[in-house]
C-alpha cells in the first residue's frame, strides 16, 4: 500500500499529476516541469518533502555513534548547525547520503531520503550502543522546502525567528505560523536558496494554508518532484538510486570533500584511505549535449572510437540553459572538462563534452 503526505488532500485539490515514488504517492508536476523550475529560480515554490526520513539521535554516545557513522567531521558542529554527509559500508561504497542537524542538549537528527528510511534504520541501530536513544520520528514529521529567492520575503512575516540573517546550513526551532517547536532550516535541494520546515503533522494544514497566504503577492505556487529533480540537477546535486549507491564510494561522485579522513576511524575509512592511495578508476562527470537531442539516465556513454567508457546516471534538458545536460560516469582519462564524448541515445551517438558542475552558476540562480 502507498503512503500518503498530511498534504496529499491539497495536491488532489490543486489537480496534481500523482506518481509513485519511494512507496509515496507523491506530487510530480502541477501545470509544467518548465514552468515550476523557473519558478523557483525566479521566485518561490513549495514542495511537499515530506517522505523523507528522520531519525533523532540522543542520550549517552550520541556524538560517538554519529561521528562512527557519519563520513563528515561532526565534531565541527555546533547547535544549530547543519551538515551533508554520508552513511557508509565498511568497504567506503555509500548507504545513503544525509543532513546530520545538530540540536540543542547533544541530540543530533538525521535527516535520510524516503526510499532507505527502513535500510538506514537497520544499519544504524546495529552500530548502535544499548544506552543511546534512536527515535524514528519519520512518520510522524511534515517537511515543506520553499524554495526561490522570494522565500525569505515570505517566511518572515509568519515567525519572530530571525530567517533573513539565518546562514546557509544552519537551523532555529521556534514559532512559526502560531505553531511551537517548529525547525526551520536553511537548506534545500535546489540551489535556488530558501528553507526546509519540519513540523508535526498535526499541524500540516495550518502551516500550508500560512505559506500560501503568505506569499500570494510573491506568485507563490506548489512544485512537484519533476522540477524538484531538473533543479538538482543544474546544481550538480546527486540524486542517491541514480548518481550515488552502495556500487560507489564518494570519491568517486567527487564527495571527498564530506568524507575527513584525518579525523579518526569511522565506517569505511580504510577502504577510502585505500582507495585514494591505488587512484580512482572511474568519476562522476557533468556533461552537456553538443548535438540536438536529449541524453536520459541509463545511456551508455563512448569515446571517440564507440568504446563505451561509462554510463549516464542522470540527465535532463535544462530549463534555465536551455540544453540537454546530465552526470555519467567515465573511465578516469575522459573526466576532464572540455574532454570530448558521446552519449548514445537510440542507437546513436551524440556528441558531447565533459563540463565542470554547476551546471548554472550562483549568479544565474
Amino acid at each position: 500500500m502507498l503512503k500518503n503526505t498530511p498534504f496529499y488532500h491539497f495536491h488532489q485539490q490543486l489537480g496534481a499529476k500523482m506518481l509513485p515514488f519511494a512507496g509515496y504517492n507523491m506530487p510530480i508536476s502541477y501545470t509544467s516541469i518548465n514552468e515550476e523550475h523557473l519558478l523557483v529560480r525566479q521566485k518561490v515554490g513549495v514542495f511537499d518533502v515530506s517522505h523523507m526520513g528522520q531519525f533523532i539521535v540522543r542520550g549517552e554516545g550520541a556524538f560517538e555513534l554519529v561521528q562512527k557513522l557519519s563520513s563528515n567531521d561532526v565534531a565541527q558542529l555546533y547547535e544549530g548547525k547543519v551538515q551533508y554527509s554520508c552513511l557508509l559500508y565498511p568497504n567506503g561504497t555509500i548507504v545513503d547520503d544525509m543532513l546530520v542537524y545538530c540540536l540543542p542538549n547533544g541530540v543530533y537528527m538525521l535527516v535520510v531520503n524516503a526510499a532507505n528510511i527502513q535500510k538506514d534504520w537497520d544499519y544504524i541501530v546495529q552500530h548502535a550502543a544499548p544506552e543511546t536513544t534512536l527515535i524514528d520520528i519519520s512518520d510522524r514529521t511534515a517537511l515543506l522546502a520553499v524554495q526561490g529567492p522570494l522565500a525569505t520575503e515570505v517566511l518572515h512575516t509568519l515567525t519572530a525567528m530571525d530567517l533573513k540573517n539565518m546562514d546557509y546550513y544552519t537551523c532555529e526551532k521556534g514559532v512559526f505560523a502560531g505553531v511551537s517547536n517548529v525547525l526551520v532550516s536553511a537548506t534545500g535541494y535546489t540551489g535556488a536558496g530558501g528553507f526546509e520546515i519540519y513540523f508535526d503533522q498535526e499541524h500540516a494544514d495550518t502551516i500550508w494554508n500560512a505559506i500560501f497566504e503568505a506569499g500570494k503577492s510573491c506568485g507563490i505556487a506548489p512544485i512537484g518532484l519533476a522540477a524538484r529533480n531538473t533543479l538538482r540537477l543544474e546544481k550538480g546535486y546527486m540524486l542517491y538510486g541514480n548518481d550515488i549507491d552502495d556500487t560507489t564510494s564518494p570519491l568517486e561522485a567527487g564527495l571527498g570533500w564530506i568524507c575527513k579522513l584525518n579525523k579518526g576511524d569511522f565506517v569505511g575509512r580504510d577502504a577510502l584511505q585505500a582507495q585514494k592511495q591505488t587512484g580512482l578508476t572511474r568519476r562522476l562527470v557533468g556533461f552537456e549535449l553538443l548535438d540536438k537531442g536529449v541524453a536520459r539516465d541509463g545511456c551508455l556513454v563512448q569515446d571517440a572510437n564507440g568504446m563505451v567508457i561509462g554510463k549516464v546516471t542522470s540527465a535532463a534538458p535544462s530549463p534555465s540553459l536551455k540544453k540537454s545536460i546530465g552526470m555519467a560516469y567515465v573511465a578516469m582519462p575522459f573526466a576532464k572538462p572540455e574532454t570530448s564524448i558521446n552519449i548514445v541515445v537510440r542507437d546513436k551517438a551524440l556528441a558531447a563534452k565533459v563540463v565542470a558542475m554547476p551546471f548554472l552558476p550562483n549568479a544565474l540562480k
